[in-house]
């Protein structure tokens, strides 16, 4: 198992393996529709789509975060 300590890259890891392949997929068929080579569209979408946001989600989540903070009430 890997260390708690790198939660945040794992955590952005997974969201934007999951993200980017839902994304893609939606994408992809939004653009060309259900066309016979759909796997191989999308996969090629997913590939770039996954090097974009994981570094993105890496360097925008501690913005994220402190953004979140400032919108919701401290628990009483």
């Amino acid at each position: 198992m890997i260390d708690r300590k790198y939660h945040r890259i794992v955590f952005s890891f997974f969201m934007s393996l999951l993200m980017s392949c839902i994304m893609s997929l939606v994408i992809s068929v939004f653009n060309v529709g259900w066309v016979s080579n759909i796997v191989s569209i999308w996969l090629n979408a997913w590939l770039f789509a996954f090097a974009v946001a994981f570094p993105t989600i890496i360097v925008v989540s501690p913005l994220v975060h402190k953004l979140v903070s400032l919108v919701l009430k401290e628990e009483a």
